[in-house]
């Protein structure tokens, strides 16, 4: 199909850079993490930062109908912002929370991860002002060198826990540093730290429903390590999760940046194109300009060498990338016109560009492609 003119009817007018995300695929992508895991691990789908640049609340809904039993968010405002939307689900915010914010943990009635004894105290008080139990989880750094408590902190600190009233200690959790590392030896030390911490708080008589440690390439090299809940995100958005080995099983890539052809022509020999003129063609070039740059969040890195795709093909980015557009070769393409759709990455036609390979050329992470996507690109939802 020939989808260099389609562009989503219920676009805004005006609007000439968008993000189609398809919801579908994200529901895919989830079942097929549930199907992995089985019916006895729950599935904690990750909607982070905005669901990785996809649209926090529109993904939470699609996740939970597809089988997701929780949420997991990074801060206190995210968690907010969804039960704001009217989503009941169990949300787990996994990072710091300072102890003013034990107001909001209550009124919402969030799930906090609670490191810190300053914080518990604020949120147990909270609690029982209010007549509500509170579960909370605890972060434990077996490795990671980040946010959590060391594993010899643990049983302490849930005993300390534990005497507070109006808490109640419904999960322990970790995260891998190297997960989607080929070789697997520093997860698994991770990982048996973590079992000991576990076994720590067995032996005390603390008892810990929910005990989660795999993220989405965790989830699919460590299958031991399911225990009582998985957290995928980046997978979830058809992301690959690794890339030094493939998915185990096919995943479903959600978003596709687009942008429409707003002028085309042919610059002359020695007419220098971009900022620094640091691409001067040394013959007449057919170029197009398309209205996305690093305001948009396409990194300037991208500049000279990556591409896009017009007509299923792919045409240079020539220059450096500007705040809000790019010039692109289009002299071996000759039907591009204005008002053509480019696909930034993403699927055109039979063609594909993935966010992968525009993250190789941006020295980054796919991660960082979708979650760099600015609020004025306009989400679009199929």
């Amino acid at each position: 199909m020939n989808d260099s003119r389609a562009a989503p009817p219920h676009l805004p007018p005006g609007t000439v850079t968008w993000a189609e995300v398809d919801l579908a695929a994200i529901a895919a992508n989830v079942r097929s993490f549930c199907r992995f895991v089985g019916p006895r691990v729950q599935v904690i789908a990750v909607v982070k930062a905005n669901a990785y640049g996809h649209g926090a609340v529109p993904v939470a809904r699609t996740a939970l109908e597809a089988g997701a039993a929780r949420l997991a968010v990074h801060r206190l405002l995210e968690g907010v912002e969804l039960r704001q939307a009217g989503i009941s689900a169990p949300i787990l915010v996994m990072g710091y929370i300072p102890p003013d914010g034990a107001d909001e943990v209550v009124r919402w009635g969030l799930t906090p991860t609670v490191t810190t004894l300053e914080f518990a105290q604020a949120l147990s008080a909270r609690a029982v002002a209010a007549g509500v139990t509170v579960p909370v989880h605890i972060k434990v750094d077996t490795g990671m060198g980040r946010f959590g408590l060391l594993p010899e902190e643990v049983v302490p600190f849930a005993r300390s826990l534990s005497a507070l009233p109006g808490l109640s200690l419904e999960g322990v959790f970790t995260h891998f540093c190297t997960a989607d590392s080929a070789d697997p030896s520093y997860m698994r030390l991770q990982f048996r730290r973590f079992v000991d911490v576990l076994e720590g708080l067995n032996g005390a008589g603390l008892s810990v429903p929910l005990r989660h440690a795999c993220n989405s390439a965790a989830t699919m090299r460590l299958p031991e390590a399911h225990l009582d809940a998985v957290r995928p995100g980046v997978a979830i958005y058809g992301l690959d999760p690794s890339s030094e080995w493939p998915p185990v099983f096919p995943l479903r890539p959600a978003m596709t940046l687009k942008s429409r052809v707003v002028r085309v022509r042919t610059v002359p020999a020695g007419w220098g194109i971009g900022y620094g003129r640091t691409f001067v063609p040394d013959r007449p070039t057919r170029v197009a300009l398309l209205p996305v740059g690093y305001g948009d969040g396409y990194h300037r890195l991208l500049s000279n060498r990556s591409a896009v795709l017009l007509h299923g093909q792919r045409a240079p980015v020539l220059g450096r990338v500007s705040m809000d557009q790019i010039v692109v070769d289009v002299g071996h393409i000759p039907e591009v016109e204005e008002g053509d759709v480019a696909v930034i990455f993403g699927r055109q036609g039979d063609a594909e560009l993935r966010a992968e390979e525009v993250a190789a050329w941006a020295e980054t992470i796919n991660y960082e492609v979708t979650t760099s996507i600015l609020p004025r690109v306009v989400r679009v939802y199929v």
